[in-house]
This record gives structure tokens, sequence and C-alpha cells, in this order.
């Protein structure tokens, strides 16, 4: 039996943090259903490139979900979604503070509906502060929240990173506070609201670096030991124009690594400082001196925390993540869509193909006591389709 078999979650987000959340849930066996309104839909579902008529980025986010389509600005939506919510476990939203409390389906009306119901709300700012009604993406949170302001290099603007971490990390911390609450409930019998903020979600990751500021001294931006401050602790171009990431931070990985490079260093190698640029200078030259494929036998033999950086269009061929089963296929009708797994997916999920929208509207509704009287006559006020 899945972890999750029998918890149900109604999930109102879109486009990156929540689906994320809701495709871990789903994952573990939660019957997620995916609740979008009446026009477009998640904007993600047609986000380039597409499978079919679907994007695969929308594949990759919703596989084995549900979905029915719901307008909340119609009265006639409202109050079939207040009736929904006590057929349901969780009710996920994303919207800014304020929107379904405007739309009277607020957090507080919901909890009254169903006292045992997990409200949780993902936003980018959270739901108080002086920021909680501003726009913002995942750059934005980064920013807001100074990790952005400790990526390199030291002069110039920040580099932009390649992966959106305030909106995973805003998921998987909305995954967290879910079933934290539901294991609550279980003791208590009584629902919560959650509010997670994705500015608040990203600062754990900066642990190690925002432990300097927090013990009086100031980091400096592309100069730590983590952040590209070290010769040891940093990226090289090789020989063939191909990439090595080198993370030899304890004593023994450097030795090793610099005895058969043939470089010589004491370790103060491992501490920032004006010397750095010599020593960086230095491996340069000798990471260049031999190709990707020369360096990749060399940590083979030397086991001195060395890899390649390898190019997204290497990653399914990988051994390593090729026997780790990270990435699957899975049939959608309309073609065949490349998926991810988290590191809590079962191995042996039979993963459902992403819903059409309203795909599931009619069985949802009928599962939660609509009759077909009542399904009909929501159709006709537009309230669905």
């Amino acid at each position: 039996m899945a972890p999750l078999n029998g918890i149900r979650v109604l999930d109102l987000t879109r486009l990156l943090p929540g689906p994320f959340a809701s495709l871990v849930l789903a994952d573990l066996g939660a019957q997620v259903d995916k609740l979008e309104d009446s026009g477009g839909g998640d904007y993600m579902r047609l986000t380039p490139p597409l499978v079919g008529s679907m994007s695969a980025g929308f594949h990759a986010l919703n596989r084995g979900k549900r979905s029915l389509v719901l307008d909340l600005k119609k009265p006639e939506g409202v109050a079939a979604f207040k009736r929904l919510v006590k057929s349901y476990d969780v009710v996920f939203e994303q919207f800014r503070p304020g929107v379904l409390e405007r739309l009277g389906c607020g957090h507080d009306a919901l909890l009254a509906e169903n006292p045992r119901l997990v409200v949780c709300a993902l936003t980018g700012y959270g739901q108080q502060g002086p920021l909680a009604q501003r726009a913002g993406h995942d750059l934005n949170y980064l920013a807001r929240s100074g990790l952005l302001g400790l990526m390199g290099p030291t002069e110039g603007a920040p580099q932009i990173p390649s992966f959106q971490l305030a909106d995973v990390s805003g998921g998987l911390w909305s995954v967290v506070a879910i079933l934290a609450a539901l294991r609550e409930r279980d003791q208590t019998g009584k629902g919560r609201f959650l509010d997670i903020g994705m500015i608040d979600s990203v600062i754990p990751f900066g642990t190690v670096v925002l432990s300097r500021l927090l013990g009086g001294e100031l980091p400096a931006r592309g100069n730590e030991i983590l952040t590209g401050g070290i010769a040891p602790y940093n990226t090289y171009l090789t020989k063939d124009g191909e990439s090595m990431s080198l993370g030899s931070l304890e004593p023994k990985f450097l030795m090793k690594f610099c005895q058969g490079a043939g470089i010589e260093v004491d370790m103060s190698a491992l501490l920032p400082g004006p010397h750095q640029a010599a020593l960086k200078q230095r491996f340069a030259e000798v990471f260049a001196s031999r190709t990707r494929a020369a360096w990749e036998a060399f940590n083979e033999q030397h086991d001195c925390c060395l890899e390649p950086v390898l190019r997204p269009d290497e990653l399914r061929a990988d051994p390593h993540l090729s026997a780790r089963g990270v990435f699957f296929d899975v049939e959608t009708g309309d073609g065949v869509v490349g998926q991810f797994r988290t590191p809590v997916t079962p191995r042996d999920l039979e993963a459902r193909p992403a819903p059409a929208q309203g795909e599931h509207t009619d069985a949802i509704l009928a599962e939660c006591g609509f009759s077909e009287e009542e399904i009909a006559a929501l159709k006709s006020e537009g309230a669905t389709r």
C-alpha cells in the first residue's frame, strides 16, 4: 500500500511550485484532483515544447492526477467548491493572500465547512508582511532572501541560477508541512491552516554561508569556500572545451588530487584569500591539459571528488542516473513523454499520464455527492464544463 493511500488533495495550484508539491503527494499515493478554471486552466499546459496537445513540463508535473473544471468567480462555482471540500483532506492553493477570501471561500470558511481539513497556502512572500501582496518569481525570492547576492562572479551582477530553487523548495516545504499537519490531525482530529512563503523556504539552503552572517561576519559574494572562493572547490574547462567540477574540500581529497595532477599546495589552498587567484590559474592550466574523459579516468583512479559537468543532452544516458532510475517514459495517448522521479517516487510506480483539462469533472463531482441534475445545472450556469 502506498504511504498516502486514502488521502485526498484538492489542488488549486498551477505552474511549478504547487504542482511539484502535489506531484510528490501523488507519487506517494494521495488522490490529487487538480481544480482548474473554465478558461485556459493551468498556464503550464501550453508551455513549449508540446507532446501532442500538452506541454512536456505539464506532463512531468501532473502525472497521476485528475482534473476538474470549476469557475470560482461564479457564485455557483464557489458553492460547489465549499461542498467539495467536505470530501477532501487537503486543499492546496497558490493565490495571492486574500484572493480566496474575496471570492467568498477564504481559509476560515473552508475550515468551517470541514474542520478536519488541512489548508496549505503557498505564496511568494507569505500571508503577512509588507510584501505579502507583491508579485514575484523565483529570481525575486532568491534576491530578496539574500542568496542571490552571495552568488558569483565577484564583480558585476550576480549570475542567474539555471534552476528554480525557490519554486521547488516552496513546494517541498509545503509537502513537509502538509504531512506534519495530517499527522497532527491523526492525534487531535482537527485540521489547520498552513502559510508557506517561498522567500522563507530558500533561506535554509544558505545555512553554511549565512552562518557567517549570523556569527557576526559579513560573507563576501563569490569568495566564500562554497561559492567560488577557493581553487579546490570550483569548475574548470578541459582540453576539449568541456568542464569538470572539483570539490576537494577535505585535506585527504585535496592531496589525492594535487599529487595525481602534479600540483604543489599546502593547506592554505582550502582558505579564501588573495593567494587563491594564482592557485585558480594553476588549477585552470592543469585542467586545460587533459580532456574531460581523461579527467573522468583520473577520478576513477584517485577518487578525489571530481565529476564531469554533464550537458543536458547527456543526462538520460548517464550510467549512474540510469541505474538510479531517475528518468522514465510515460505513454500519453499523444506520444511518449519523458518523466523524472523524485527521491521518494516508488520505483514500481505505475504512472498515469497528466489529465486533460476537466477530464474528470463529472466523476469527481459525482464522488462528492453531486447528482447528474446538479452537475448539469453547474454546466448550464457556466460554473463547470
